[in-house]
């Protein structure tokens, strides 16, 4: 079982985003409770400091001289295995609130589907459960591999592109080659799919769909046109340009 413990400073999100957890919990057959739900900082550290927690869901601004970002650094100087999951409406926080280790960051306001992802990505690491990961923002973000469709690169960044949403991360193709399984290949300078989202691919305009979403493209390029439909034609992922590539670089 475990405990969940939230903060957050406005009543009727705190009490949402509970009854939204329970949801998860029952819907998805997850033994977990929520244990304490706060709108005082004060209870939320006292209750840790007394109780056993395995994951605590801050808000990051809250109406206090104590931010969710305190919080979790005293939450962090007790336990550091308590998973910590931020919430908040303003995004300029978003890369503040990794460095404390976070499990996950909720943009508000914050959708079931969301939710549901996060929850079950943190029952997943908790139980050890053989789910196979790429990690980024150094291993503080981790994301299923066979729930990304394709990945692509925008200018510094690369971005992620799943099943349920987007994550965006300062990288490059050369490092994040190596972390990939077989059935991801480049197919253009600035893509890589995964080959088993593919449901067709129009080699008129060099366009790969996936998963039967109309919205979900990703492109091949010149280069890659060849080696990519000899790999989608014949399923012999050993051959794809995951061998070829040799990360020497990102571009052309």
């Amino acid at each position: 079982m475990l405990n969940f413990v939230l903060c957050d400073d406005n009543l009727k999100a705190l009490s949402k985003l509970e009854k939204m957890l329970e949801s998860v919990f029952i819907s998805k057959n997850l033994e977990a409770q929520v244990v304490l739900s706060t709108t005082e900082p004060s209870e939320l550290v006292n209750y840790v400091r007394d109780h056993t927690v395995n994951v605590v869901v801050l808000d990051i601004e809250l109406r206090s001289r104590v931010t969710g970002l305190d919080l979790a650094n005293m939450i962090r100087k007790k336990d550091k295995n308590i998973y910590i999951i931020f919430t908040t409406g303003h995004l300029e926080y978003g890369l503040m609130a990794y460095r404390y280790k976070t499990f996950d960051y909720l943009p508000k306001p914050i959708t079931v589907e969301r939710l549901e992802d996060t929850i079950t990505r943190l029952f997943e690491d908790v139980s050890g459960t053989q789910v196979n990961f790429v990690r980024l923002d150094n291993n503080k973000t981790i994301i299923k591999q066979d729930s990304i469709q394709y990945i692509r690169k925008d200018g510094m960044k690369v971005v992620f592109h799943t099943d349920t949403r987007d994550y965006e991360t300062y990288s490059s193709f050369k490092k994040i080659l190596p972390q990939l399984p077989e059935q991801f290949i480049q197919c253009h300078k600035s893509y890589i799919v995964n080959m088993k989202k593919i449901t067709d691919v129009d080699t008129g305009s060099s366009t790969i769909c996936l998963n039967n979403d109309q919205n979900s493209k990703c492109f091949i390029g010149p280069k890659y046109k060849n080696q990519f439909m000899e790999v989608f034609n014949d399923g012999n992922f050993s051959n794809n340009l995951d061998s070829s590539y040799n990360a020497k670089s990102d571009v052309d």
